[in-house]
């Protein structure tokens, strides 16, 4: 089906549109068409242009500028096909391309305000949304086969999902203090350091919370952490016991681990930008190999039918 492919399409260029947003902001790019309070000056324009200049920070960015408009345009492109042909995918394909709208608001928001750490955590936040709701499209285009777990797993998923969803927004909102980009960054600015190079102990301490703001911040993104990973073992341990997507969730597992080892080199070492980057690639496929895993389960709705089935037989 053309429509399948062009939501997988869309779903992988948002992807590649996160790891992008990373580069841009390691890259101390995320004001490379303007300062703050440049208005349309730098953006959509960059530094008064259409198209970037020679400076490296301006393409950079504009890159990250080029592939939002390509994703924009393919969602366009959803909606119209659902449109035409599939009516029935015409409110998903309409709440996509409202928050793709949303999306590129809020980006010229988070350059407009200096890059704080609010913007930077919502716009990372609403991207891992958007790729979100293109899995739940595709899944529903490809009218893929659910499983029946039972009500208690697919609960356990919801909430694993959204852990994990929230690690990443705290994730981001802690990125945000560090100031890249800035003027005034300085290395080793921000809460990413906060707690020195310990892990999985701050300062000393395990949470030690209430010291100072920026530990409290890298703590909290640690708190979140913390729950994702009881939620994703729990619901590793739960389908493995009972048969349910195995092989899916061995490597929900493995990322998982990966993504935490990951997680802890960020802290012990010094800030590799490679590094920061592949844990923000990490993190996007673990939320959404959770989510994914959350939607091959089988709502009440689907369950009761099958199972009334399965008594009358």
């Amino acid at each position: 089906m053309a429509l399948r492919r062009l939501v997988l399409a869309t779903a992988i260029a948002t992807f590649v549109l996160i790891i992008v947003g990373g580069v841009v902001r390691v890259s101390d790019s995320g004001l490379g068409c303007g300062p703050a309070g440049s208005g349309f000056h730098g953006w959509p324009f960059c530094n008064g242009d259409a198209v970037p200049g020679v400076s490296l920070h301006s393409i950079v960015e504009y890159t990250h500028r080029a592939v939002a408009g390509i994703v924009t345009v393919l969602i366009v492109s959803i909606l119209v096909v659902a449109w035409r042909r599939h009516r029935e995918y015409l409110v998903p394909a309409a709440a996509l391309l409202g928050l793709v709208l949303a999306q590129a608001v809020l980006g010229g928001a988070t350059v407009e305000g200096n890059l704080e750490e609010a913007y930077v955590a919502a716009h990372l936040g609403l991207a891992m949304l958007l790729l979100g709701g293109l899995l739940y499209l595709y899944r529903s285009v490809s009218g893929a086969a659910v499983t029946d777990g039972g009500p208690r797993l697919r609960v356990l998923a919801i909430a694993a999902s959204v852990a994990v969803l929230c690690t990443i927004v705290a994730g981001g909102y802690m990125a945000g203090t560090q100031n890249y980009g800035r003027a005034d960054y300085q290395l080793g600015d921000g809460a990413h350091h906060a707690c020195g190079k310990e892990f999985p102990t701050c300062n000393g301490e395990f949470m030690p919370f209430g010291k100072a703001r920026l530990v409290d911040i890298h703590l909290t993104h640690r708190a979140f952490m913390y729950l994702a990973a009881l939620l994703v073992t729990s619901l590793v341990a739960v389908a493995i016991r009972r048969g349910v997507l195995t092989r899916y969730a061995w490597g929900l597992a493995a990322l998982l681990l990966v993504q935490i080892l990951v997680g802890a080199l960020n802290v012990w070492l010094d800030e590799y930008e490679l590094m920061i980057v592949l844990h923000l690639a990490l993190g996007t496929l673990l939320w959404a190999t959770t989510l994914g895993f959350t939607l091959q389960l089988a709502p009440a709705r689907e369950r009761a039918p099958a199972r009334a089935e399965a008594v009358a037989a």
